[in-house]
This record gives C-alpha cells, sequence and structure tokens, in this order.
C-alpha cells in the first residue's frame, strides 16, 4: 500500500467527523487523476508528439494516449484525425503515487512556489490546475526532451461539493496557496 493510500486511511475518521458525515461510504476520496497536454502547434510534428507522450508516460507510470481531434476545425488549423494532445488516466495505486510524488517531490521544486490556486475547483468537486514545464519531476531528463511544455491535472472527487473537496484535498497535503478558504 502506497503512502498516500496510508495517510488516507488515517485521515477519513478526522475528515468525517469535521465534515458532519455518518456514513462511512460518503467519505470523499479521490477516483481519478487526468494528466493532459495539448499539442497546440506541435500536433503535425509526430517526433515531437511521440517524445510528449514518452515524458508523460515516464511521469505518470502509466502510458499516456494521444488524443486525435474529432473534426476539422478550419480557425484552429485543425483536421480531423490529427493529432491534438496526450492524455493518461490514472486510478488506484498509479494515483496514489502520483498524487504522492506531486505534492511531496515536485511541486516544491517548483521555482518561487507559494502554493498551487484555491480556485481551481469546478463546482462539481474537482480540482483542476496547471504546471508550466514537465522538467519538476524527477524521472525526467533534460537532455532527452525536445521541447518543454506545460501540463494540466484534474483531480476528481467522490464527493459533488467544493468545500468537501477542498478539505480533503488539504488534509491529503495538497500545498495550496495562503488567502481565503473555498466554499
Amino acid at each position: 500500500m502506497s503512502r498516500m493510500k496510508q495517510k488516507y486511511n488515517e485521515i477519513t475518521p478526522a475528515l468525517r467527523a469535521e465534515l458532519g458525515i455518518k456514513n462511512v461510504m460518503q467519505t470523499p476520496k479521490l477516483e481519478k487523476i487526468v494528466i493532459s497536454v495539448g499539442a497546440g502547434r506541435e500536433g503535425k510534428d509526430s517526433k515531437l508528439i511521440a517524445n510528449m507522450r514518452d515524458t508523460i508516460s515516464l511521469i505518470a507510470g502509466q502510458r499516456a494516449v494521444i488524443v486525435n481531434a474529432k473534426k476539422s476545425v478550419a480557425s484552429f488549423k485543425a483536421r480531423e484525425g490529427s493529432p491534438s494532445g496526450i492524455k493518461v488516466t490514472l486510478r488506484g495505486e498509479n494515483m496514489y503515487n502520483f498524487f504522492d510524488k506531486l505534492i511531496s517531490i515536485a511541486l516544491p521544486r517548483v521555482k518561487d512556489f507559494r502554493g498551487t490556486s484555491r480556485k481551481g475547483f469546478d463546482g462539481r468537486g474537482n480540482y483542476n490546475f496547471g504546471l508550466d514545464e514537465q522538467l519538476m519531476f524527477p524521472e525526467v531528463e533534460f537532455d532527452n526532451i525536445i521541447k518543454t511544455h506545460g501540463m494540466n491535472i484534474t483531480i476528481v472527487t467522490s464527493t459533488d461539493n467544493d468545500k468537501e473537496a477542498f478539505t480533503l484535498l488539504e488534509k491529503l497535503g495538497m500545498p495550496f496557496a495562503k488567502g481565503r478558504s473555498n466554499g
């Protein structure tokens, strides 16, 4: 069992007490983490797309997939079937391992890091934030990178309430920026 899963099991009683939850099955928990990268103008360069996929796969510990455009949009110069991004969905043990690595290793390595925004909640208990580059992860070697790119990370929780999701992530150790609390 991963460290983060053990930590979740330890904080569950305190989390239920703080949120006033009587039923154990209603306790908020992490369901999945989705890491995605938009290809943008680089979508035409198959070598760069493959490099981005390999980098995200290395970071996630699970094979990432290339997402193709579903229809052509002339104003975005997107053709149907051409690569438009890369994504990977983490669940279970891989999800907990990635979350542990994110909050204990990667985010502290960001220069001038003051915490993640408290405004990233979507109203349905999910938290979204972006990272500017992939070099903060220890698996990524600078020499193997063709071009640095950012990524979007979505943390999906089992609750529909932003306040409960915020409390869950805060208790798990998510480094939120100082300021007004969400919810």
